[in-house]
């Protein structure tokens, strides 16, 4: 077991520091004028072992988003009983705000702003990054329409292909979409503030207090027009 413990570390080292590097890089040359070999210099790695944990430069940036791309659906999966589904997600971003997770915005290790800044620089990673939110929402969808999303890779390509795939599955119901679409705009709106928070005070700590405030109007303004939808 201990074995198996130092392996892991080492791979998520090795995982830290490719991530790391690319993004240095891509911040000061630009994410198109930076190839994979010269990720793997500064990593200190080969260009293999850059290829054995991403398969595109676009999974280097987007790579830690995509982790969390069955998040939603989880938590919609697991609420409590009688639980409805705007108190659940109100709950777990709060739950994270506190931890300042990455997924809530309220973090401010300087490689999230790098990706932040190339997402909004790189119109293929921006067209990824929104194909994969539509991904999640379809999740989530099915989540709360209490079917399961079929045989399912988080690490599978997020393409059009893929997502035109999700759509012509079996329809959810349509309030299931309509409330997944609600619950994750609002996620996406607080990530936004919360990455301005941050800049205007300083720091995550500082903006803390604030992102509190800002999450407690907008789940409020949603159970305004959910209300107990979902309660179970």
């Amino acid at each position: 077991m201990a074995e198996m413990g130092l392996r892991e570390r080492k791979k998520r080292q090795t995982w830290n520091a490719i991530f790391r590097a690319a993004v240095e890089l891509f911040g000061e040359r630009g994410f198109d004028d930076v190839s994979v070999a010269e990720i793997a210099e500064r990593a200190g790695t080969s260009k293999m072992t850059v290829f054995n944990y991403f398969r595109t430069k676009e999974d280097i940036v987007l790579g830690p988003m995509e982790e969390h791309l069955t998040d939603p659906a989880a938590i919609a999966a697991g609420r409590a009983p009688g639980e409805p589904v705007v108190a659940a997600f109100r709950r777990v971003f709060l739950e994270r705000l506190a931890a300042r997770a990455p997924e809530t915005g309220l973090n401010d290790d300087p490689a999230l702003l790098r990706v932040i800044n190339l997402v909004k620089e790189s119109p293929a990673l921006a067209a990824r990054l929104y194909l994969f939110s539509l991904r999640g929402e379809h999740l989530l969808a099915a989540a709360l329409d209490e079917r399961g999303p079929g045989a399912h890779d988080v690490r599978a390509p997020v393409d059009s292909a893929a997502v035109r795939e999700l759509r012509e599955s079996d329809p959810v119901d349509l309030r299931a979409r309509v409330a997944a679409g609600q619950v994750m705009s609002l996620w996406r709106a607080l990530q936004s503030e919360n990455f301005r928070l941050v800049i205007v005070h300083g720091s995550a700590d500082a903006a803390y207090p604030h992102a509190v405030a800002a999450a407690e109007i907008g789940f409020d303004l949603l159970e305004r027009g959910l209300g107990d939808y979902g309660a179970r």
